[in-house]
């Protein structure tokens, strides 16, 4: 017993020099918590001071503050003199329409109705419209009302009455030209409607799937009360002339009798002259004939139907249709101080708003039949440089523009309704010239456009001539070497 306690004593001791060595050596790697704290006051004073310092380098007193903020020290704004070929072009917005606007109505009653003859034309109703977006051609149907045709034929002549037997005038002359053009000939181009104009219309209609107007029963009937008439007087000229044979008297009664006689034959002769001419005049425009309405002629075909303005049942009074031609137009309005560098012929470029292109030619300026063209000059003489370097003007009016587009090209499947921008080139500077911006011309008392060069502190006035203007350029040209390219000139102060 003794033994063991002794042992265990012993083995104790052993170990207690290897703890402590081994305390000694974990407490060296762990830092005290007086150096940890010593660490963290350090670090907080330097975080402080950097703060300090960086505050302090932004502080500024309100004496800087102020001295920051004063306007530089006046002086000239300068750009350079440029040497550049300059382009003088006149842009716009425009939208694309078809041209040749033009409506339609019809001249008088469509085909002859059996009831009343043209007097019925009242009661007539559109039984087919006009389809919107269609290509008529020549001999082309528009529409129909009461079942009869409205065809279109080319002719500068509109139509203005029913053309038929014994009509003639140039109505007469141009239908003859528009059957021939058709294949339906006509006989001649003799301006008289003949039996054979009369036979090609009726071949024309039955082309297209409609019988010619033919004499109505109203017309027939007529005809048949002449004819009689015609025979009725005829008899009563035979009457008269025989009563007399066998009633010959003596004395004075017998005279009596010849000279009743002899005025009842000359009455009965006047009244079969005058029925045979009634006859006659009747028979001349009795036939196959062209209603009043039922045809439209058209300065210029093929031509495409715009906009309908009637509906299945309406009466056909008034505006039927519009049409266009099928030429793509640009509409487009500029400043009339733009239009002023304009002439009718220049060349246009055209593009679409995705990307196309096409040239177009500039057909009228102002409107139709205005005639309005601008003041010669102001394009390629700098005029509008001039305007602009001096007070200013007030407000221009907008002035309208048409651009034909006679080879649309890409552009042909565009159709009306979109935008495009218009280009008109109205002069170049043929080459390179010295150029200044619009703001640095100063113009003297007597007229006389000059620019202001800045060389160094010092600033000269220089005389020049103007030309061209574009894009806020002017092209110059000093009198003198008194100008080249680099020299500063002074568009401000």
């Amino acid at each position: 017993m003794r033994q063991r306690v002794q042992g265990r004593v012993l083995a104790q001791v052993q170990e207690e020099p290897l703890l402590r060595e081994q305390r000694v050596k974990r407490d060296q790697r762990r830092p005290s918590s007086r150096t940890t704290r010593l660490g963290v006051i350090v670090g907080a004073v330097a975080l402080v001071g950097a703060g300090g310092w960086i505050a302090g380098t932004r502080m500024e007193s309100p004496a800087d503050a102020a001295a920051a903020h004063q306007p530089p020290k006046a002086g000239p704004v300068t750009v350079p003199v440029v040497q550049q070929a300059l382009t003088a072009t006149v842009v716009a917005q425009g939208s694309l329409e078809y041209g040749s606007l033009r409506s339609l109505t019809l001249a008088g009653p469509v085909g002859a109705s059996e009831e009343g003859g043209e007097s019925g034309a009242a009661a007539q109703r559109v039984t087919k419209v006009p389809t919107r977006g269609s290509v008529l051609r020549e001999g082309s149907v528009l529409m129909q009302v009461s079942g009869r045709p409205v065809l279109v034929l080319r002719g500068p002549v509109p139509m203005y009455r029913p053309i038929g037997p014994g009509s003639s005038g140039d109505d007469v002359r141009q239908l003859q030209n528009a059957l021939n053009r058709l294949g339906f000939a006509t006989g001649g181009v003799t301006g008289t409607y003949g039996q054979g104009t009369a036979s090609a219309v009726s071949r024309w209609y039955r082309s297209e799937g409609y019988a010619a107007q033919e004499p109505s029963t109203a017309d027939r009937q007529q005809l048949g009360q002449l004819e009689s008439a015609v025979s009725d007087a005829q008899l009563a000229l035979l009457t008269a002339q025989g009563s007399g044979e066998g009633t010959q008297g003596d004395g004075g009664s017998g005279t009596e009798s010849a000279q009743a006689r002899s005025l009842q034959i000359k009455s009965a002769r006047k009244q079969l002259e005058l029925a045979n001419s009634a006859l006659s005049a009747f028979r001349s425009a009795y036939g196959t004939k062209v209603p009043a309405g039922e045809v439209i002629f058209l300065p210029e075909l093929p031509v495409r139907v715009d906009k309908t303005k009637v509906r299945a049942g309406d009466a056909p009074d008034g505006e039927v249709a519009t049409v266009t031609s099928s030429d793509l137009v640009v509409e487009a309005v500029v400043p009339d101080t733009d239009a002023g560098s304009l002439r009718e012929g220049m060349t246009v470029r055209v593009t679409t708003q995705d990307g196309k292109e096409a040239k177009g030619v500039l057909d009228e300026i102002g409107g139709p039949g205005t005639g309005a063209e601008g003041s010669a000059g102001n394009a390629g003489t700098g005029g509008g440089a001039e305007q602009a370097g001096s007070s200013g003007g007030g407000a221009s009016a907008p002035v309208p523009l048409r651009i034909s587009i006679p080879k649309p090209g890409p552009l042909a499947g565009a159709g009306a309704g979109g935008t495009a921008t218009v280009t008109i080139k109205v002069g170049d500077s043929d080459g390179e010239v010295l150029a200044v911006p619009v703001a640095a011309i100063q113009t003297s008392a007597d007229g006389q456009a000059r620019v202001r060069v800045q060389r160094g502190k010092q600033s000269v006035d220089v005389d020049v001539d103007l030309g061209i203007s574009a894009d806020g350029l002017v092209a110059v040209k000093s009198k003198g070497s008194g100008l080249k390219e680099g020299d500063l000139v002074v568009v401000g102060l």
